[in-house]
């Protein structure tokens, strides 16, 4: 009897569970929509690009030129000031001899036909700027002796102390391109160089001739460019469109396959400069839709959304 009763009791107890299991409500999945990133998009174009190196480079006059006395005397007027620009066959000194300075017109006055005066005049041999200033009105010179000195405005020259790491770009580069602090770009050609590196900074002077005409003061520093790699018809995008991972090893576009969806592309970078970057690989067709905004972070096979 008591094991009847307690078999009984179980079969009630087991009804109940699979009753309250019943009774629970299933459980239902929803599926999430895939986010829509609002994107900016381009198209590749040709440009050409090239890859220089820049470098330092001073300006110097290499041709400097002294005025100097003629006779014994005193200086009679003295047109030459520091830093005046002066042309060829200008006066700039005038010289009297001491004697003339001593008689004055005595000598012209008994022989009208005499014409002595004692002066001599001192011109500039060349065109240029006047650096140094050596006498004034009223001092005696010896013949012989520098009045002035004349930097010749021809010469200007920038020396580029090159790492000779690049001395074969010089060979590349039969024209350089001269930037100066204001943004002036000058043109300019190797026109010699010096036979010695420096033995610390492992450099060789060169010596660039520039064109005449501006007149730039020495000791100006300018940039050098160097052209290391030049491609005329480069495959470029703006620098927003290429995407790279933490260690710049890996390089990827997300390139549009329809209006709304966006694919991962790998590619090879080449030349990059302040806006556009060369891509090597692949090749792309000109109606390429390549993302520019909204694709940074977005998974392949993203769900996009075109904004003008």
């Amino acid at each position: 009897m008591n094991s009847y009763l307690k078999l009984m009791c179980s079969g009630i107890a087991t009804l109940f569970v699979f009753s309250g299991c019943n009774h629970s409500a299933p459980e239902e999945t929803i599926d999430e929509p895939s986010p829509i990133t609002p994107v900016q998009v381009t198209t590749v174009r040709d440009s050409s690009l090239s890859e220089f190196v820049e470098l330092s480079a001073v300006s110097a006059y290499l041709e400097k030129s002294f005025v100097k006395a003629n006779i014994n005397g005193y200086v009679e007027s003295a047109q030459a000031v520091l830093g005046k620009q002066v042309g060829s066959h200008q006066l700039l000194f005038s010289l009297i001899t001491k004697e003339a300075k001593s008689i004055g017109n005595s000598v012209n006055k008994l022989d009208a036909g005499f014409k002595f005066s004692g002066i001599s005049n001192i011109r500039a041999d060349q065109a240029g700027t006047i650096i140094q200033v050596n006498h004034q009105k009223g001092d005696y010179v010896q013949d012989g002796e520098a009045l002035a000195t004349i930097s010749n405005r021809n010469s200007l020259v920038f020396l580029l102390d090159l790492p000779y790491e690049y001395h074969q770009l010089i060979t590349q580069n039969k024209s350089l391109v001269i930037i100066l602090p204001d943004g002036t770009k000058m043109t300019g050609t190797v026109s010699g160089t010096m036979p010695a590196v420096d033995s610390s900074a492992q450099t060789q002077r060169y010596i660039l001739k520039v064109g005449a005409g501006k007149d730039i003061p020495e000791g100006l520093i300018a940039k050098v460019r160097l052209t290391k790699v030049n491609h005329a018809q480069a495959q470029v995008l703006p620098k927003s469109a290429v995407l790279a991972n933490e260690t710049e090893d890996e390089f990827w576009v997300m390139k549009l396959i329809n209006d709304s969806t966006a694919v991962r592309i790998n590619v090879k970078k080449g030349i990059e400069n302040q806006n556009t970057i060369e891509v090597l690989d692949p090749k792309f067709s000109k109606t390429d839709r390549i993302i520019t905004a909204g694709n940074y972070g977005i998974a392949d096979t993203a769900k996009v959304k075109i904004q003008e």
